[in-house]
């Protein structure tokens, strides 16, 4: 207004005499044109540029001379309105403008999430910082893949899978100090290691385990051979375990079930499991909650690719793999190991009280054909040259495992890039450096993958990328012990991370084949995990994109693409430990299992074999894929995270709780507050789209107060009603504890079965249903939720729920 009044003024203190110019119709072709005509006056008054009076005229009395001017009435009235008339103008221009504004902006909603997922963002600071004009997305991904198309992927996964590095070994110590060479190399802000003390447990070599027949009075008759006594089960427990012989399938909850319903006696017994579908850890967890006193794990050839121009796994080789049902260093639960720290002597629950043992193939048959008792079911027979496949009990047999404990430094690696408008929030991508044996596919793929991304990054900085959020590149060590090296950093630094870490990329078990693209990953990065996989060139079919390469196979692709995080997987603790979306790539053989993953064949001549020479594309792929989602997640003004997801996981879940509404209604209960609490989390999530669809990408203040809600989301769904140190993964959706929803599934099918039922969520078996803790669980799971809805509404005079 006091412009509009500061012109109004100068109107009228230029208001036209008679020695101004005129303007005249010009008749014609040009109809409408008005002609300036410049009348030269003794006195001339300067104007400004923007500014032209207009003198309205009547037509000359007759007789009236060149130098005489006869005014009429209405001129003067015309003088005295002109200043009027242009503020009328003016207001009804600003008028307009608003009004298409805000036409304009109503119609972006339409868009819905496209508008929130997909952004050509740009960063205008570019321009102006870096001389070489504003970097849009496309600019960004054609430098990005120029860049990263300079490197030698292939050669570098060969070479690191030829380096030893064992947790904690002296080869290791030499490669941790070439990479932090190479990674100061590169144009990093800063580079550094952290260093933990952890507890690791490894084979003893001159008390190699054992397993034997034993006869009916207990004594340990023939010995069975355990060919490679380096391959062991770290964290089983030690000690001798005997009993009966039975054959449980892969050691699911279900397949001990009907073991039980077919009258297979399990307490006691010594299960022999297959490798595949869930983790050792989960073998022996559900093995010692039916009463087993111990479990054999091998690979039968069934599990794994039959294509005879593919390697298969040699059936005299045995499959390594921890058996702690968590993450991190078992001996120091809730607690980093920093500088050899001295703890409360406490261990993980998660850590088994029975021993495990891997065996190989060749081994597993010479159990199996003792086995007696009744013909296994059809799909759970295998590939062995035995006769048949029976449950037993078999003969009695006893595992000694002799495992011991040592104190071991480990080192992770972390290089990072500062953004420049939000430097505190970080976007972390991480791969695991160790591995036992050669490890190709395990870590060396995902070892070479991060290298390269870093030499990539760096040279797009020295050509003028700068990205808004940090970018932060670790490689971890431990984490064939259960991702031990990123829990501990999560476990140091959790007090902040939660307030700083955006999003966690996962780069291990990327490539363990070229048939499927499988992405384990939180709902929120679903959509952003789309918009990039239509960006990527699929690596086995010319002329497609990966995303039109898993719409061939399912055109539900998310169905066909999208998995939950496994606890075996290091992006897990990022989301249901430290509340932090993460994911993890991985191209899959066609429902098979990678054969070598885990054992001293995967080398890579047989990772390239299974792919057949398609190893390089297959890498690259993956590459391209991280890259593009680092630089969407830097790079964006608004972070392209789907907080409206969760909703939608809430209502596919609520769909299980409505079969047992009819039950609860029963017993006077009712699951109101959950359908409450979910209409809250939609309401917040619509009220904050709509929000950011009225608003100026550009008011950097109020794109990063929108950036930290979105951020907080995952965070949010980490239950603040239980103790971290008894209940390390609080989310409700992916952890495990009675918090969960999972347990009060678990828990509402106890209303429809009778006795003992084991369940999923990692928790002892109860009596049966009982209605205190069902009420406890829905006030878990309920205010968890609802606090996350409130969280997303901002501040505490904008929350709005039903409660």
């Amino acid at each position: 207004m006091e412009q509009l009044w500061g012109l109004l003024q100068r109107a009228q203190h230029w208001s036209p005499r008679p020695s101004q110019t005129i303007y005249k119709r010009v008749e014609g072709p040009d109809l409408g044109h008005l002609e300036e005509e410049e009348e030269d006056r003794e006195e001339e008054v300067e104007l400004p540029a923007q500014f032209c009076p207009m003198e309205l005229k009547g037509p000359e009395s007759l007789g009236s001379g060149p130098g005489r001017s006869t005014p009429i009435p209405w001129a003067a009235v015309g003088r005295k309105a002109a200043p009027y008339l242009i503020l009328t103008a003016l207001l009804i221009f600003t008028g307009a403008f608003l009004l298409g504004y805000v036409v304009f902006r109503g119609s972006c909603q339409a868009c819905g999430d496209s508008v929130l997922v997909v952004s050509e963002d740009v960063n205008s600071e570019f321009g102006l910082h870096s001389g070489l004009g504003t970097l849009y997305w496309s600019d960004l991904r054609t430098m990005f893949l120029r860049f990263l198309g300079e490197g030698h992927l292939e050669d570098t996964i060969r070479l690191t899978s030829l380096r030893e590095r064992m947790a904690g070994s002296a080869r290791m110590a030499t490669l941790v100090q070439d990479i932090l060479d190479q990674f100061s190399s590169h144009k990093l802000n800063h580079v550094w290691t952290d260093t933990h003390y952890v507890g690791l447990q490894l084979p003893d070599p001159a008390h190699p385990n054992t397993l034997h027949w034993v006869d009916a009075a207990g004594s340990a008759q023939e010995q069975l051979p355990l060919e490679d006594p380096e391959v062991y089960c770290p964290y089983s427990a030690t000690g001798n375990a005997t009993g009966k012989l039975v054959y449980a399938h892969y050691g699911r909850q279900e397949d001990l079930q009907d073991l039980r319903a077919k009258g297979v006696e399990l307490a006691g017994s010594l299960l022999l499991v297959r490798v595949g579908i869930t983790s050792f850890a989960q073998k022996v967890a559900i093995a010692q909650d039916f009463g087993a006193h111990g479990v054999l794990i091998y690979p039968d050839p069934a599990d794994f690719s039959q294509d005879p121009h593919k390697p298969g796994l040699s059936r005299h080789q045995a499959v390594f793999g921890h058996v702690h049902l968590g993450t991190g260093d078992p001996y120091t639960p809730g607690f980093p190991s920093f500088n050899q720290t001295q703890f409360p002597p406490v261990e993980s629950s998660g850590l088994p009280s029975i021993p495990a043992q891997p065996i190989s193939a060749d081994v597993a048959d010479l159990l199996l054909k003792k086995l007696k008792g009744p013909l296994a079911p059809q799909e759970w027979k295998g590939h062995l040259p035995v006769s048949s496949y029976r449950l037993g009990p078999g003969p009695h047999l006893r595992l000694v495992v002799n495992n011991h404990r040592a104190s071991t430094p480990i080192s992770n690696i972390f290089a990072c890039i500062e953004g420049f408008a939000e430097p505190d929030h970080y976007v972390v991508i991480g791969a695991q450096r160790d591995a036992w044996g050669p490890g190709a596919a395990k870590s060396a793929v995902g070892t070479a993958i991060l290298l390269e991304l870093v030499r990539t990054f760096s040279s797009m900085v020295s050509n003028g990328f700068k990205p808004r959020r940090s970018l932060l590149f670790i490689s971890w060590d431990g984490g064939d012990f259960g991702s031990v090296g990123s829990m501990e950093w999560l476990e140091g630094y959790l007090s902040v991370l939660h307030l700083k870490a955006v999003v966690y990329v996962s780069l291990d078990n990327s490539v363990l084949g070229d048939g499927k693209f499988h992405a384990k990953t939180s709902p929120l990065l679903v959509s952003l995990i789309e918009n990039i996989l239509k960006q990527v060139d699929s690596p086995n079919h010319s002329g497609q994109t990966l995303f039109e390469q898993v719409q061939l196979t399912n055109p539900n692709w998310d169905a066909e693409v999208i998995r939950p995080l496994p606890m075996d997987s290091s992006a897990y603790s990022f989301t249901a430990f430290a509340g932090v979306p993460a994911v993890e790539f991985s191209f899959m053989e066609d429902d098979r299992e990678y054969p070598f993953l885990h054992t001293k064949e995967d080398t890579y001549e047989n990772l390239h074999k299974m792919l057949r020479g398609r190893l390089p594309a297959v890498a690259q792929a993956v590459a391209q894929l991280a890259g593009q989602l680092l630089i969407r997640l830097s790079h964006d003004h608004l972070l392209p995270l789907d907080f409206g997801r969760y909703g939608d996981v809430v209502l596919r879940h609520i769909g299980n709780l409505n079969e047992f509404s009819g039950d609860l209604k029963a017993r006077g209960l009712t699951l109101q507050w959950v359908y409450s609490a979910r209409g809250d989390y939609i309401r917040a999530a619509e009220k904050l789209r709509k929000e950011i669809y009225s608003s100026e990408q550009s008011d950097e203040r109020l794109m990063r107060m929108y950036n930290v809600r979105i951020m907080r989301v995952e965070f949010y769904c980490l239950s603040q009603y239980v103790s971290p140190a008894d209940s390390p993964f609080r989310h409700i959706f992916l952890g495990q504890g009675d918090h969960t929803l999972g347990a009060l599934l678990d828990h509402l099918r106890m209303l429809r079965s009778d006795g003992f039922k084991a369940n999923s969520s990692g928790l002892a078996p109860g009596l049966g249903f009982q209605e205190s803790r069902f009420r406890r669980q829905l006030a878990l799971l309920t205010w968890t939720l609802q606090g996350a809805a409130n969280a997303l509404s901002g501040d505490v005079w904008n929350i709005d729920n039903n409660f």
